[in-house]
C-alpha cells in the first residue's frame, strides 16, 4: 500500500482523514492532508499514460513539482538519522528553503520505511520538489523510496556520487547513512546535489529506460500475497 508506512507521521483528523505533520518556516507544526493512494495512483497513471502517448520521445517522464516549488524539500530520518535530520533541515531553512519534515522527532527507536516512504509520498504527489532522508547507512531508505512510482532516490556518500546521481541518473530523492558520513560532509553532499542541474541529453534515454521498467511493472496485474 502507497500510504502504509504514513502511519508514524500522520494523525486522525476529527472526521478521519489522514493529515501530516508539517513544519512551516517558523518551525511551527502544522496539519496538512496527505495525498490519498487514489490520488497518488491516478497521478501515475497520467504520467504513464503521457508516456504511451509520446513513446521513444527520449525524455524521462517526471512527477510535476507545484509551479514555483523549486526550494521546496521534504526531509525525514529514523533514529539513527534523527540528529542529522535535524541539523540539515535547520541549514536548509536558513538557506529559504521549504522544509516540510516527515519525522521522526527524537531519537527513540523508529523503523526507516516509515519516514522514507513519507519522504517520497510527498515527492510523487507534487508536494514538495525534492526529498532527503537519513538512517543509520541510506541504504534501507533508498529502497524504500524507490518502490514509490515517480521517485528515483540515490544513496550519496560523497560529492562525485551526489553529482552523479543528479546529472546522470535525475535523482529527485538523496538518502544519507548518518552511520558513514559525518555531519560536515553530508551538508556538502545536500548542497552539491541541489545545486547540480540534470545532465539530459545522452542520459534522458536511458532515465527512460529506468521509467520503462516502472511502467512495466506498473501495467502488469496486481498478484496476491503469498
Amino acid at each position: 500500500m502507497l500510504r502504509a508506512a504514513a502511519t508514524a507521521v500522520s494523525r486522525s483528523s476529527p472526521e478521519g482523514s489522514a493529515v501530516a505533520s508539517t513544519r512551516s518556516w517558523n518551525n511551527r507544526r502544522v496539519a496538512r492532508p496527505l495525498p490519498s493512494e487514489d490520488e497518488i495512483r491516478a497521478l501515475v497513471r497520467r504520467v504513464v499514460a503521457g508516456l504511451m502517448e509520446n513513446p521513444g520521445s527520449g525524455d524521462p517522464v517526471t512527477v510535476p513539482a507545484a509551479a514555483g516549488d523549486e526550494r521546496s524539500i521534504a526531509i525525514g530520518a529514523d533514529h539513527g538519522g534523527y540528529k542529522m535530520k535535524e541539523r540539515i533541515a535547520f541549514r536548509l531553512r536558513e538557506q529559504g528553503y521549504e522544509v516540510t519534515d516527515c519525522g521522526t522527532d527524537s531519537d527513540a527507536a523508529a523503523d526507516y520505511p516509515e519516514f522514507a516512504h513519507a519522504v517520497a509520498v510527498e515527492v510523487a504527489s507534487g508536494a514538495c520538489r525534492w526529498g532527503i532522508v537519513v538512517d543509520g547507512a541510506g541504504i534501507g531508505s533508498a529502497m524504500v523510496a524507490n518502490k514509490v512510482p515517480g521517485i528515483r532516490a540515490a544513496l550519496c556518500y560523497d560529492l562525485s556520487s551526489a553529482r552523479n546521481s543528479r546529472e546522470h541518473n535525475h535523482a529527485n530523492v538523496l538518502t544519507l547513512g548518518a552511520g558513514l558520513v559525518g555531519e560536515a560532509l553530508a551538508w556538502q553532499i545536500v548542497e552539491t546535489w541541489l545545486a547540480t542541474p540534470w545532465g539530459g541529453g545522452r542520459h534522458a534515454r536511458r532515465v527512460s529506460l529506468i521509467t520503462d521498467v516502472e511502467r512495466r511493472y506498473l501495467a502488469a496485474p496486481a498478484r496476491s500475497a503469498p
